[in-house]
This record gives structure tokens, sequence and C-alpha cells, in this order.
């Protein structure tokens, strides 16, 4: 049977559901992949599918004709991320979908949507959280797991525990671990893949976006809000939860308060004489924090930070790991333990009413 669809929809809603589908799901897929567009009533429905997500988004739209097609959506996305008209009239042409402003034309070649399978169900509603907290909590723990290690470590662990929805990360380096208030209709509790988790969760990062809906069964999490929503199949490895727990327990011999974005800039303008391995060494005295890089070949930086500590001590760390966790803190004051030998310094808010975030960082051997 031969697909028709004819609507009209304005371009800016549905440039950005078509940039979700692709940038949410893998990028391998995303050259071959379809999209499937569906309208009726006033209503368009763009979705789309791979092996490890699927993405939807629903756009207003005037509907002259119901009807599914499909066509690529990085061709579909990019068609519309050019257009500065601030509506489309959207039909089949033949056997290609015409895209019209009123001054141009654009026809993408239709694919069978029957040869995309059929579109997944979503889980179900396990429960909501503020989208904001959410959002920030993702960004922070995403950081810390693999990019490029084994892939159990390359997720995020979300758990839901009574009023709050937990999230953690590590790399074997070093650990995040943040919660955000939680409404729950049903458990939680998957290992979600960092990128894509991270992604999803700076589409929520508007303004208008105040809650969002999380689905979840055994298998896999979704994310849903009023434009859309995705849904991510779970890693199926077990996780270290135990020894992740026994590393929250810190014991420290020097505590210090600081300014996170003042210990961030003084680890930035270190990094150039940390050497090839970026060691930045953390002193920690009376009133002050001295942040040093030293390298043979590049020279070395010293400079002290105002600091409230308790103790002192002396560690050394891969700058980029301390400059990730501080980053996570924004503009809060922050709370550093140091323990000794190479056991773990955690990194947490001053202010443990606005977040709840930690952050270990594990610290390099020193020289013998």
């Amino acid at each position: 049977m031969e697909s028709t669809v004819e609507f009209t929809v304005a371009t800016a809603p549905f440039a950005r559901a078509a940039a979700r589908a692709d940038r949410l799901l893998p990028p391998r897929a995303a050259r071959a992949g379809g999209v499937r567009l569906a309208v009726a009533g006033r209503q368009l429905r763009l979705s789309a599918s791979g092996e490890e997500a699927a993405v939807w988004g629903d756009v207003p739209a005037t509907v002259n004709t119901d009807g599914v097609v499909a066509v690529g959506r990085r061709a579909l996305a990019a068609t519309l991320a050019s257009l500065d008209a601030s509506e489309v009239r959207v039909r089949v042409e033949g056997s290609r979908l015409a895209i019209r402003t009123g001054s141009a034309r654009f026809a993408l070649p239709l694919l069978d949507p029957a040869a995309l399978g059929p579109a997944p169900e979503p889980p179900p509603v396990a429960g909501r959280t503020p989208a904001g907290a959410f959002t920030a909590a993702v960004a922070a723990v995403a950081g810390a797991a693999s990019r490029d290690g084994l892939p159990l470590f390359s997720g995020v662990r979300v758990r839901s525990d009574a009023d709050r929805l937990r999230l953690a990360a590590t790399d074997r380096f070093r650990l995040a671990v943040a919660s955000v208030p939680w409404s729950g209709e049903g458990p939680v509790d998957v290992l979600i893949p960092a990128g894509i988790l991270a992604e999803a969760a700076r589409m929520l990062a508007k303004p208008e976006t105040a809650e969002v809906t999380v689905l979840a069964d055994a298998d896999r999490l979704g994310l849903s809000w009023a434009e859309g929503g995705v849904v991510v199949s779970s890693l199926a490895l077990p996780y270290p939860d135990a020894q992740l727990e026994r590393m929250l327990g810190v014991r420290p011999e020097c505590v210090m308060d600081v300014d996170a974005d003042l210990l961030r800039a003084a680890v930035e303008r270190a990094m150039p004489f940390a050497g090839p391995i970026g060691t930045v060494t953390l002193e920690a005295a009376d009133g002050v924090v001295v942040v040093r890089g030293s390298d043979d070949g590049a020279g070395d930086s010293r400079e002290e930070v105002k600091a409230q500590t308790t103790g002192s001590t002396t560690a050394s760390y891969q700058g980029r790991y301390l400059l990730d966790s501080l980053r996570a803190f924004g503009d809060d004051r922050v709370v550093l333990r140091f323990q000794t030998g190479i056991q773990p310094t955690s990194i947490t808010a001053a202010d443990t009413d606005r977040t709840e975030l930690r952050y270990l960082v594990v610290p390099l051997r020193k020289s013998p």
C-alpha cells in the first residue's frame, strides 16, 4: 500500500525532535538508520529505535492526511537544522517526502516503515524526579564513567532508594555518586551506558521542563517529558556495589574547605607544568592549599589558594581527574577529605542542602 501523509508543522520543535533522534541513537547506526513519522489528529510523532535505545518526540501539527512514513534520520535532522522558515509543509510526492517552505523544496527518499520494525513499547512508569536536579546529577556522575575501558565501567548505576534516586559511576580511578529527590511508583535498578544517558539528560535542560517521568523495568530505563522521551537498554552486568560502598566510608587525616572555582582555576594554571602524566600536587597547610605542577621539561608552578584546613597533607593526582571533579560543583564551596596512602580523596559540597554529590579521586602513588 502506498504511503501518504500531508501536514504543516512549526520548524523549530520538528527540528528538535529530529535532532534528538539523530543524537541519542548510537552514531554507528545513524547514517543508515531511519526515523518514522506518524501523523494523526493534531499531532506528529517522530520515533526511531536501535539495539541500545529508542527515542520519540511529539510535535503539534496541522494534519491534512493521516499516515505513517519513514525517511533517513540523519538526512531529516540535517535538512531541518538548516531552515530559517517558521513552519514547513510536508507531504509525500511519489517516492519522496517533500519538505516545503515559502521559497524552497527539499525531497528525501522514502523508506519502508515496516523495515524499521515495530516501535518498542516503553517500560512502565517507575516514578518522577525534578528535571533540573536530575540533569545536574547525570552531568556530574556520567563524567566519571570510563570512555575506553571495560563495559562494566562505562555505565551509570541508577537505583531507587526510598525517597531518593541514586546515580553512581566509576572508571576505577574515580567515583562519582549523586542522589536526587524521588517520588516512586516502582523500583529502579539498572546500569545505563553513560554517553546515551548524558545526552538524554541534556535534552531536559530547559526552564519549561520541571519534572521528568522515569520509566523502568528489569532491562531498560526510560525518561519521558512533554516533548518526547527515550528508552535505553541496561548493560546486563553485575556492578561492584559492595566495594563502592566501602570506598565511601572515608576516614580523613586532613580536611579542607575551599571555593571549587578558585581551586579549579589554580589546577588549570598548573596543568601546563604537569608533565606527560599531568601530575598536579595539592599541599594542605595552615589557611591555604598550595597547588603545584612540576616537570623537568616544562618547568614548575606554585600557587596558594585560601582555604580552611584541619591537619596537613600532600597528595598528587592526575590533573584532569581533579578538574572533572571540581567542575561538577560549579562555584560552590567544597570539602576535600584526604586519606592516607593511595586511599581516595573525597570531594563534597560544603552546603549539603543544595546538592547530594560525592566525588572520590584516587591519588597517585608517591615516588620511593
